[in-house]
C-alpha cells in the first residue's frame, strides 16, 4: 500500500489565517461582507467564503460604495484605500498582514525623510502589479521603480541614492543576486542602502519543503495560479525532484504519475488551505485503491 503523506509545514501563513478568521467572524454576525480583492491567492478559498456570504470587489466597485464595512486582506493596501473609504463612509476591516504593514510603513518613512529634490530612488524587488506591490508603491506617491528580475535593473539610475526594498514573498535568493549586481554598477560616491524585507513563513519554508519533496517519489503541489510564493515553493519542490506537480485541486491529478510510486507527498504554497490538501489526498486514496477513502 502507497505511503501518502501532507506535509506538515504546507498551509496558511499568518497573515492569511488573520484575515480568514475576521472574515468569518463578520460573515457568522452579519452574513455579509465585502472584500477588496481576492482574500487569498487561491480560488478554492474564495469560493468557499462566498459560499458564506463574502463579496469580492475591485477597486472601481469601492468607489461607488458608502456606508459598509469593507474588508481589506493582508496583502495590504495603498493610502489611497484608505482615504476613498473614510470620504464614502467605510468601515475598514483591516487584516494587512503584520509585516507588510512594517514594511509600507519603512518604505513611506524612506520617502517623507526628505524633500522631493533630495529623495533617493526607491526601487521594490516584486512582481508588479500584485497587490502587495500596489500597496507598497502607493507609499512612495506611485513614484518607486518595480523591478521583477535582476534583468530589469538597467532601469536603476546608479547616480542617485537608492533603497532596495523587497515584497514579502519573493526569493531570498534573487534578492541577494540583485543586491550584488546594483554593487557592482553604482558610480562611486553614491549611497546604496538595502534592506530584505523577506517573510521568513516563506523563505524558511524553502529548505523544509525541498528535504519534504527529496523524501517522497512523487509531488503535488497544492497551489492556486495567481500566488506568488506558489511559484517560488514549487520551483524549489521541482528543483528538488523533478517527479513534483502543480495542481489547483484534486481534479488535475493526472493517474499516469501514481504509477508504481509508494511514497507520494502533498504540499502547497501559505496561500493553500489545509482542507483542500486533505482533500487531494483523500481523492489519491480513491484513484490508488479503487475505491471511496474512509470519510
Amino acid at each position: 500500500m502507497s505511503e501518502i503523506e501532507i506535509d506538515n509545514g504546507s498551509g496558511f501563513c499568518f497573515g492569511v489565517t488573520t484575515a480568514i478568521s475576521k472574515a468569518e467572524e463578520e460573515l457568522k454576525k452579519t452574513g455579509h461582507l465585502y472584500c477588496l480583492g481576492d482574500i487569498v491567492h487561491n480560488s478554492n478559498e474564495v469560493t468557499r467564503l462566498e459560499q458564506k456570504g463574502l463579496e469580492t470587489i475591485t477597486h472601481e466597485q469601492l468607489r461607488e460604495l458608502h456606508d459598509v464595512k469593507v474588508l481589506l486582506r493582508a496583502h495590504g493596501e495603498p493610502p489611497e484605500t484608505y482615504e476613498i473609504a473614510r470620504q464614502n463612509n467605510i468601515e475598514i476591516i483591516d487584516a494587512t498582514c503584520p509585516v507588510v504593514l512594517k514594511l509600507q510603513q519603512r518604505i513611506a518613512k524612506s520617502f517623507g525623510s526628505s524633500t522631493p529634490g533630495e529623495r533617493p530612488q526607491i526601487v521594490i524587488y516584486g512582481k508588479r502589479g500584485h497587490a502587495e506591490v500596489n500597496g507598497l508603491v502607493g507609499q512612495t506617491s506611485g513614484t518607486a521603480l518595480v523591478i521583477e528580475s535582476v534583468e530589469e535593473i538597467d532601469k536603476i539610475d546608479y547616480s542617485r541614492h537608492i533603497i532596495l526594498y523587497s515584497q514579502t514573498t519573493k526569493s531570498l535568493q534573487g534578492f541577494k543576486h540583485i543586491v550584488e549586481e546594483i554593487k557592482r554598477r553604482i558610480q562611486p560616491g553614491v549611497q546604496f542602502e538595502y534592506y530584505d524585507t523577506i517573510c521568513r513563513s516563506v523563505a524558511n519554508r524553502i529548505p523544509q519543503i525541498r528535504q519534504f519533496a527529496q523524501q517522497h517519489e512523487l509531488i503535488l503541489f497544492v497551489c492556486g495560479n495567481k500566488s506568488s510564493n506558489g511559484r517560488i515553493l514549487f520551483a524549489e519542490c521541482r528543483d528538488a525532484n523533478p517527479e513534483s506537480y502543480l495542481i489547483s485541486n484534486e481534479t488535475q491529478i493526472d493517474p499516469s504519475w501514481l504509477e508504481g510510486k509508494q511514497r507520494i507527498g502533498i504540499c502547497g504554497a501559505t496561500s493553500t488551505p489545509r482542507w483542500l490538501m486533505t482533500q487531494v489526498k483523500d481523492h489519491l486514496t480513491e484513484l490508488m485503491s479503487g475505491k471511496p477513502a474512509t470519510p
